[in-house]
C-alpha cells in the first residue's frame, strides 16, 4: 500500500511518478569578450530539449529590457532556434525568464525544482541548450547533454566556438 498511494494520487493530480524532488541544476555560461569595433552584448536564451529533440522548457532569455514600448522583443526571433521551438508563443517579458543582456565574461546559474520547468520534469535524458545572437555579430547554439534524476551528482560540459565559450551542466 505504501507504493500504490504515491502512483494512485500522481495519477489523479496527471503528474508523472518518476518526478524528481529536490534538485538543483547549476549552468556556468561564458561569454566571450570579441575583439571588434562596436561590441553589442547578446542576447541569450537557455532552454531544455527531451532526448527526442521536443521542446521540454525555457530556463531564461537574455534580451534588451531597457528599450522604450518593449522594443528589445524586435529582436529575440534572431536567437533562431530557442524562437522556433517556444519563443514565437511567449508574451515578453515574462516574470522569473526573461532578464537582462550581460556583459562578456563567466555567469552562474541556478535552477531549481520548486521555481522552474525542473519541478514538473519527469527523470530521463535531455539535452541544454543555450544559444546566443549579437547585433552585428554572429549566432551560435551549444548543446549540453544530461540525464536528469540520475542517482548522485551529475556533470558535463560544451565548447563554444565564437559567440559562446564554455557551457558547463550540473547537477545537484
Amino acid at each position: 500500500m505504501r507504493y500504490v498511494l504515491p502512483v494512485a494520487i500522481s495519477t489523479l493530480l496527471g503528474t508523472p511518478a518518476a518526478l524528481v524532488h529536490a534538485a538543483d541544476l547549476n549552468v556556468k555560461l561564458e561569454l566571450p569578450r570579441l575583439n571588434v569595433a562596436e561590441y553589442h552584448k547578446p542576447y541569450v536564451a537557455v532552454w531544455i530539449e527531451k532526448g527526442d529533440q521536443s521542446f521540454a522548457g525555457n530556463l531564461t532569455v537574455w534580451y534588451d529590457l531597457k528599450k522604450r514600448n518593449n522594443e528589445g522583443t524586435k529582436w529575440l526571433k534572431d536567437l533562431r532556434q530557442w524562437w522556433r521551438k517556444s519563443g514565437r508563443e511567449l508574451n515578453m517579458p515574462v516574470d522569473g525568464l526573461s532578464a537582462a543582456t550581460r556583459t562578456a565574461g563567466e555567469h552562474s546559474l541556478t535552477f531549481s525544482t520548486d521555481k522552474s520547468v525542473l519541478g514538473q520534469l519527469p527523470a530521463g535524458e535531455y539535452q541544454l541548450l543555450v544559444e546566443a545572437a549579437r547585433e552585428g555579430g554572429g549566432r551560435e547554439v551549444v548543446k549540453v547533454p544530461f540525464t536528469w534524476g540520475g542517482k548522485g551528482e551529475f556533470t558535463a560540459k560544451a565548447q563554444g566556438s565564437h559567440e559562446i565559450g564554455t557551457v558547463a551542466v550540473q547537477i545537484k
